[in-house]
């Protein structure tokens, strides 16, 4: 039995609808994704005036909005000399020292230190905040760190590289910054 044309034209379906419903949510679907991409790089969204707020470096002579409060109030201002870099490096001393077994050895590494950068007061303050998750960086580092390395020059240059990076990467994850320069040795003993 035949089917009448109207009959034909109710059962068959709707294809030029439905090719436009689904190429809308397609459109929608590509435009959220470019809109999420668009707002995850910056380009939209909350946009601040000059970027991000990072630490700045500071130049010789100028002050630090936010220099760490000193221990001593009759502390004298630095004075800075007229050569080198045009940035005052600023330090903060770890108060303990650092001791841990060196790989594949028995020996015993006791290390005092001291980080440095020329960015503002935010990047000391960070070393400070995250102490203890820096010390745990460290101590993995220098459990890490053969014998033979700690006895000769470009050993510890490059021991203290690898400490500036873990140092950096543990402020990267907490602060979105590292800023740290380098990691300087105070006293190093192997036992």
């Amino acid at each position: 039995m035949a089917k009448s044309d109207d009959t034909a034209a109710a059962d068959k379906p709707k294809g030029g609808m439905m090719k436009m419903v689904l190429g809308a949510v397609l459109l929608l679907a590509v435009g959220a994704g470019g809109a999420y991409g668009a707002f995850a790089a910056g380009l939209i969204g909350a946009h601040q005036e000059g970027g991000p707020d990072l630490p700045k470096l500071v130049r010789k002579g100028e002050t630090d909005p936010y220099a760490m409060p000193t221990d001593s109030k009759d502390a004298a201002a630095p004075v800075y000399g007229e050569g080198g870099s045009e940035y005052r490096t600023a330090y903060y001393s770890f108060e303990q020292t650092f001791t841990s077994n060196l790989a594949d050895s028995p020996a015993l590494i006791q290390v005092d230190l001291a980080v440095s950068t020329r960015r503002d007061g935010r990047v000391l303050g960070w070393v400070k905040n995250h102490e203890l998750a820096i010390r745990s960086a460290v101590l993995v580092q220098l459990a890490a760190t053969p014998e033979a390395d700690i006895y000769d020059v470009e050993g510890k240059d490059a021991l203290s590289k690898r400490l500036t990076d873990a140092i950096n990467a543990v402020l990267e994850e907490n602060e979105g910054f590292g800023g740290i320069e380098a990691v300087h040795f105070k006293g190093l003993l192997v036992q």
